[in-house]
């Protein structure tokens, strides 16, 4: 069973170029528009993803704070998350980092950035 990635971001096309790219890499991709919709998915899934994608600047909840939620929560604690998002300051990748994300992809990317960090958090499970 491939692992399964939650995209989210509040900008439709960039769901789809993220969709698009881990499913060529052979994750299964389900979606989630800002923080709060992440949230809310979570709660209605039967099993949790193996990684979430996570924008930072988005409506009603932002990245961080949906990282915070998650890491607070022991039911999700434990799911890896990679921030992909235009803010690429230090003091945002520092932001990040204390929120619990698991690594960061600075917008735009590369498709293969993004894959091999998603593999990477994987491989650090456990």
């Amino acid at each position: 069973m491939p692992p399964t990635v939650l995209v989210v971001d509040d900008t439709a096309s960039i769901r789809f170029l993220i969709r698009t790219n881990l499913e060529l890499a052979g994750f299964d991709v389900i979606e989630a528009e800002d923080g709060q919709d992440c949230l809310d998915v979570l709660e209605s899934l039967g099993a949790l993803p193996d990684v979430i994608t996570m924008d930072m600047m988005m409506p009603r909840m932002d990245g961080v704070t949906a990282v915070e939620r998650l890491r607070a929560d022991d039911r999700y604690a434990s799911i890896r998350v990679v921030m992909v998002s235009t803010q690429g300051q230090q003091i945002d990748l520092n932001r990040a980092a204390a929120a619990g994300v698991d690594d960061y992809v600075i917008k735009p990317f590369d498709p293969d950035r993004l894959v091999a960090a998603v593999r990477r958090v994987l491989q650090s499970e456990g």
